[in-house]
């Protein structure tokens, strides 16, 4: 017997007492325990990753929500500011109507104001001519008690 046959049955027993003590089924339930292992990570990314997609989109949809309420509120703003605008423009030329108005009303015053000064100034002048005249022409008593009377008369009608 030669050292060939010891090495072979050697091996033989060898292998023999591996698979006596279980060893195949302990490889192959370490290997089913890592593939059970990488099948649960692998599930447990596709999970991940399935609510990342949903963040994803939850947050895309905020977004566009908020540039929508973004453009909203810069639409009522630009309305806003128009009708303030508007008004504005409303209140100055209601304004300047007014003063418009008012100045008109002073000019038209200051317009009777000068007739009525040139009518006082007209009979001024018209009485003192008169009397003049009548001075030359009438005595000084009957004359007197004449001036008085249109004096009066003249002075009552422009009452």
């Amino acid at each position: 017997m030669d050292a060939t046959f010891w090495a072979t049955v050697g091996l033989f027993i060898f292998l023999a007492l591996i698979v006596y003590i279980g060893v195949p089924g302990m490889i192959g339930r370490s290997l089913d325990a890592r593939a059970d292992g990488i099948r649960n990570d692998l599930e447990e990314a596709r999970r991940l990753r399935e609510e990342a997609q949903q963040l994803l989109a939850e947050y895309q949809r905020k977004r566009k929500e908020a540039e929508q309420e973004a453009s909203d509120i810069v639409a009522a703003a630009r309305r806003e500011a128009e009708t303030l605008v508007q008004e504005a423009k409303q209140k100055t030329e209601e304004y300047v109507g007014r003063r418009t108005a008012l100045a008109e009303q002073k000019i038209a015053q200051a317009e009777r104001d000068a007739v009525n000064e040139v009518r006082v100034s007209a009979v001024d002048i018209a009485v003192e001519a008169a009397t003049r005249l009548l001075a030359d022409k009438v005595d000084a008593k009957a004359d007197a008690a004449l001036f008085k009377s249109a004096l009066a008369d003249v002075k009552a009608r422009l009452n």
